[in-house]
């Protein structure tokens, strides 16, 4: 009297218990695999070229900042950085906040 489920497959649903478990993992999988290509591996790229930017950093070179300030590094210690801004006027940051370093004559430029 079961217009909705076939005999066939009523039967068979007692006895093939480990088919369902496996196809209902492949979802969480499939998405745990995109989450890692499409939001992971790009953070820890754009995370080991800040890294060694940060490391390549040398007296002279010409810097952007986080916040946006522009200058050149007039010292460097091991955590922080002095950026020259202006004639005369040093900004002493973390090395970390350091974004970019820009082309030589950039500063001239402005």
């Amino acid at each position: 009297m079961s217009f909705f489920i076939s005999d066939a497959m009523a039967q068979a649903a007692g006895g093939g218990a480990g088919a369902p478990g496996f196809e209902g993992l492949i979802l969480p999988i499939g998405l745990i695999i995109m989450l890692y290509f499409l939001m992971i591996r790009p953070q820890m790229k754009r995370q080991k070229e800040h890294k060694k930017l940060v490391e390549t950093l040398a007296k002279g070179d010409e810097v952007q900042t986080e916040g946006g300030l522009m200058g050149k590094i007039a010292d460097l210690g091991e955590n922080f950085v002095k950026v020259e801004i202006a004639e005369g006027v040093e900004v002493k940051i973390r090395r970390q906040a350091v974004s970019a370093i820009m082309p030589k004559g950039t500063l001239k430029e402005l």
